[in-house]
């Protein structure tokens, strides 16, 4: 582990506190992908092989589209914990607290990291995994690592646009937290990240 992580982290924070103050959700999207283009081609820790960064011109993205941003109220659910294993970080413990409904989309639980620091996560497994998206699917929210699109008076903002891929789809040798059966649905959701031709390994 080395301070580079650190300016990562402090990175990707600057860049959600950015959308966060922004009054125009569309081009904050337009800056925070510009933004990880930037760290996925520059930052020493960026989670792209050698091979993959070599060539990489961007992250491909579906098109912005306005009704994919929900403003939601955190719903009550029964208390459920995870326990779940990675390969670095030991077991990840999460605590449900809760779910939201994207209008008539899809109801997803949401996950409190249950250890040292805490924060929201909210992952998301679409009928696109594995085709467009990575199998193991992408991430909507993952506060303690930054990923926070803000919310007032007890909401959540929510924003399938800003969906993206947690690192081991870029890289095998990292290791991440998957969607729980809660935050599986089999409609595709065309919004947000999605995989180039062949993958990125």
């Amino acid at each position: 582990m080395t301070l580079a992580l650190l300016d990562w982290r402090r990175e990707v924070a600057r860049l959600y506190a950015n959308v966060r103050a922004s009054s125009d959700p569309a081009a904050a999207w337009r800056e925070w992908r510009s933004g990880r283009d930037r760290l996925f081609a520059e930052h020493p820790d960026s989670p792209l092989t050698p091979a993959a960064r070599a060539s990489f011109t961007g992250l491909p993205f579906a098109d912005y589209d306005p009704e994919l941003r929900f403003a939601v109220r955190l719903e009550p659910a029964d208390p459920e914990r995870l326990e779940v294993a990675t390969g670095s970080d030991g077991t990840v413990p999460f605590e449900r607290i809760g779910g939201v409904t994207l209008g008539s989309l899809v109801s997803l639980d949401v996950w409190w990291l249950a250890s040292y620091g805490g924060g929201v996560f909210l992952p998301l497994r679409d009928g696109s995994a594995g085709d467009t998206s990575y199998g193991g699917g992408r991430y909507l929210l993952d506060t303690v690592k930054g990923a926070d699109l803000g919310g007032t008076d007890g909401e959540l903002v929510v924003d399938l646009n800003f969906a993206y891929h947690p690192s081991c789809a870029y890289n095998p040798e990292w290791s991440c937290p998957l969607a729980p059966p809660g935050n599986r649905l089999a409609a595709a959701v065309t919004a947000g990240e999605q995989l180039p031709p062949g993958g990125w390994t």
